[in-house]
């Protein structure tokens, strides 16, 4: 795929004279640009269920779930992996993220960390990535070739693959079992995915974690029944969660709950 053909990189003829605008017409523009990512994440719905079921499945069994990016889209796997384990309760290895250039480049970019395909591939080797494990490559473009290595690599290992991109007919398309097709259409910045392209990765992310743990029974209706309170707001929450659920007042979920450990569910079963 011609990159300079990618929807991703055109110029938007609706923000053509961006630079002349005011700040008001600039966030209008925006935020009219922004209905296209609800439509985009709409209709890849369907995709994004077919994802979820099979990586419950697999995480059900004891797998693992990778997310692998570069830039922005690897940015948005480390913030959904590292709000697994205060959310749901997970173990931090059950979720991963995998970002070009390690974990600096959350900070500041790597230089050509993300053309290495060979070190995509290395990483799915140096997790020792199994047939139970799920690994969803991100990324706007569609081309990364650090996601493509990871695939490629993740595939050949009998892994679960997945693929989350804004680019039709992108080579993310065919390397993994699971694409996701995001079709934000041009930034109005051209090429600055971290706008429309990133808000629906964000999305997208947002249900592939939420709508598997949800199917692991890591919530209770629609309650954080396994969330770690990890400081004061998430400790008043477990205890607001139990009084609810428990019909009890509010000092006596706060007895049970130390009774229990911080445990919600044993404090339910008190």
């Amino acid at each position: 795929m011609d990159l300079n053909r990618a929807l991703t990189e055109q110029p938007n003829p609706e923000s053509a004279n961006l630079d002349k605008m005011s700040a008001l017409e600039i966030l209008q523009l925006m935020n009219r640009q922004d209905h296209k990512v609800l439509e985009a994440v709409d209709r890849a719905v369907p995709a994004l269920a077919a994802l979820v079921e099979a990586t419950a499945d697999r995480l059900a069994q004891g797998g693992r779930l990778f997310y692998v990016g570069a830039g922005t889209s690897g940015r948005l796997g480390m913030l959904d992996a590292a709000e697994c384990p205060p959310t749901f309760g997970t173990p931090p290895e059950m979720v991963q993220a995998i970002l070009a250039g390690g974990h600096n480049a959350f900070l500041r970019a790597v230089e050509h960390a993300e053309d290495r395909f060979e070190v995509g591939a290395e990483e799915m080797q140096l997790r020792e990535v199994a047939e139970l494990d799920v690994v969803v490559g991100i990324s706007a473009s569609g081309r990364t070739p650090f996601v493509l290595g990871a695939l490629q690599e993740a595939t050949a290992r009998k892994a679960l693959t997945g693929s989350i991109f804004c680019n039709p007919g992108s080579p993310l398309q065919a390397a993994a079992t699971h694409p996701v097709l995001l079709e934000v259409g041009p930034e109005i910045l051209a090429g600055s995915t971290r706008l429309k392209a990133g808000t629906a990765t964000k999305m997208a992310l947002n249900k592939i974690s939420t709508g598997t743990m949800v199917l692991l029974g890591k919530t209770l209706g629609n309650l954080m029944a396994n969330l770690t309170p990890t400081c004061e707001k998430l400790q008043i929450r477990l205890v607001r969660i139990l009084s609810q659920s428990a019909g009890i007042a509010w000092e006596e979920a706060e007895k049970r709950l130390a009774a229990a450990g911080g445990d919600l569910r044993k404090a339910l079963q008190a």
